[in-house]
């Protein structure tokens, strides 16, 4: 399977190296800065997982370098999902089908209006990876699983293929027949996870420290799970208790990437992930106070 990586950051350099360390061609496709570091410094991924060499590393500042793609796996910020439609455009009509790991649910809508229902895949991730000052990705957790599934009929044959590719890599893969739900639960988590530490400028482990400061994360996530009823998806009491296990159980260090861009005084997600929630909210005619707060905290930093 030809696989093609737009947005070569932590995550679409971490799973574009476990599907050519198992032998799949993979290429990156960059913006010229991203293409200078890796000329200058390479690529490399430090995984307790072990670590990866890219001794040949595929990449282009080019889309029309690019010759019979299957699968792309689009792994951008969201306020980068507008640039990459040229591109994406290009390999949509030689054939690829687009499995997106962003973050939250606006781009899938984007994507479809855009591209066609059958073109656009589901798809999540459950990482914890970061790129050190060379660029190269640093994986900090066990956990590097990626969840796909079909939004569409016709992409079935496709995603047994992901997953038979997928099956030989060392990433912990899974094919879901219910991706849309996966999704909300994962946008659920995030929401929450992003908008506290980003707000307060903490890690979680000081966060839990105050029980006023942590109960704002119970608060998002059952404002989110309200959001998704809305929308025809059940998250269970259950399923809301397991994201509050999941982050009693993180260690003290962790943080969510948003909050780490916010660290580095980069563009935040803030309108991706609380903004769009809030414009979903609007449409349902629902209202979220306590992501209307924290959205308003971290609009300021946003470039």
């Amino acid at each position: 399977m030809n696989i093609v990586i737009i947005g070569a950051g932590a995550l679409g350099v971490y799973y574009g190296a476990r599907w050519q360390e198992s032998g799949q061609p993979v290429q990156f496709l960059v913006r010229e800065r991203r293409a200078r570091q890796i000329a200058e410094e390479g690529l490399y991924v430090t995984s307790p997982h072990g670590n990866y060499l890219f001794h040949e590393i595929d990449y282009t500042e080019n889309v029309e370098d690019i010759e019979n793609p299957d699968l792309i796996l689009l792994s951008v910020k969201g306020h980068h999902l507008e640039g990459t439609l040229p591109a994406l455009t290009y390999l949509v009509e030689k054939g690829a089908k687009i499995l997106p790991i962003l973050n939250g649910l606006e781009h899938i809508h984007i994507l479809q209006q855009t591209f066609g229902e059958e073109a656009v895949m589901g798809g999540s991730a459950y990482i914890i990876a970061t790129l050190n000052e060379r660029g190269h990705v640093v994986h900090s957790s066990t956990q590097h699983d990626l969840v796909f599934g079909p939004l569409h009929p016709s992409q079935q044959e496709l995603c047994a293929q992901i997953e038979n590719i997928s099956d030989q890599a060392i990433m912990d893969a899974h094919h879901s027949t219910q991706i849309l739900r996966r999704i909300w639960q994962k946008y659920i988590f995030i929401n929450a996870f992003s908008g506290v530490t980003t707000a307060a400028n903490l890690n979680i482990g000081t966060i839990r420290h105050y029980p006023e400061t942590f109960s704002l994360l119970k608060k998002v996530l059952i404002e989110m799970q309200q959001l998704a009823a809305a929308y025809d998806i059940e998250i269970t009491d259950n399923q809301i208790a397991q994201s509050i296990q999941q982050l009693h159980d993180l260690p003290d260090e962790a943080t969510s990437s948003m909050h780490q861009d916010r660290r580095k005084f980069l563009t935040l997600e803030v309108e991706h992930l609380q903004g769009g929630a809030l414009r979903l909210a609007s449409m349902a005619g629902i209202k979220l106070p306590v992501i209307e707060t924290l959205y308003g905290i971290i609009k300021p930093f946003e470039n």
